[in-house]
C-alpha cells in the first residue's frame, strides 16, 4: 500500500495533511525562513542555504528573496537560473527548472489542485502534477504557471499569463488562458544561443 507521499508524487490522490508531508514542510519551512533572513550580500551562506533548501541548486544559480515555497526538496533548478523577488511555488510535484532559466517577480508556480467537492477539501485532499520550465524559458512578472504544464525551451510567458497547458520550444504565449501569439524567429533564436 502507497504512503499518501507516494500517491502524490505519483499524480494520485493524496492528503496533503499527512504527518510525513508535514515533516517534510516543517524542515522545508526552517530552510526557508533562514534563507529568507538572509542578507542578500552573504553569498556563500545563501548558496548553502538554498542546498539545503532544494533538492538541487545549480552553479551560478541566484533565488531572490522574498521567496516562498512549501517543501523545497522537490524543486530542482539548473545552473545559471535567475528566480527574482517575490517568487511562488507550490511544490507538492517535483518542479523543474532547467539550466539558464529566467523568472520574474511575482511569479507563482502551481504543482497542486483540489476537489470541487468541498468536504474533500477539509481533509487536505490533493492532486498534484509535475511542472518543468526547460532551458533558456523566460517567465514574465505576475505569470501563473498551472499544475502538470511544461514550458519549452526557449519560450517566452508574457507578463500577467494563465498557463493551463503545455509551451512548446521557441515560442511565445501570453493571455488568460495563455495561448501561442508567435514563434521566435530566427535572429531571436540565434541571439539565445
Amino acid at each position: 500500500m502507497k504512503t499518501e507521499l507516494e500517491k502524490m508524487l505519483s499524480g494520485e490522490i493524496s492528503r496533503a495533511g499527512d504527518p510525513e508531508i508535514h515533516e517534510i514542510r516543517i524542515r522545508g519551512q526552517r530552510w526557508l525562513s533562514k534563507f529568507n533572513q538572509s542578507e542578500f550580500t552573504a553569498d556563500t551562506e545563501r548558496r548553502e542555504l538554498c542546498e539545503q533548501l532544494f533538492g538541487h541548486f545549480g552553479k551560478g544559480s541566484i533565488v531572490c528573496s522574498p521567496f516562498t515555497c512549501e517543501l523545497g526538496q522537490f524543486i530542482e533548478i539548473g545552473e545559471k537560473c535567475y528566480i527574482n523577488f517575490n517568487v511562488t511555488i507550490l511544490d507538492l510535484h517535483r518542479v523543474s527548472i532547467e539550466d539558464h532559466v529566467m523568472i520574474a517577480p511575482n511569479v507563482h508556480i502551481y504543482t497542486a489542485t483540489h476537489s470541487l467537492d468541498h468536504s474533500k477539501r477539509l481533509d487536505w485532499e490533493v492532486i498534484a502534477k509535475p511542472v518543468t520550465l526547460k532551458r533558456h524559458a523566460w517567465i514574465g512578472g505576475g505569470a501563473v504557471i498551472c499544475p502538470g504544464v511544461t514550458i519549452g525551451e526557449r519560450s517566452v510567458v508574457g507578463a500577467g499569463a494563465v498557463v493551463t497547458r503545455d509551451v512548446p520550444d521557441d515560442c511565445v504565449v501570453a493571455g488568460n488562458p495563455a495561448r501561442v501569439i508567435r514563434k521566435l524567429n530566427q535572429h531571436e533564436l540565434q541571439a539565445s544561443l
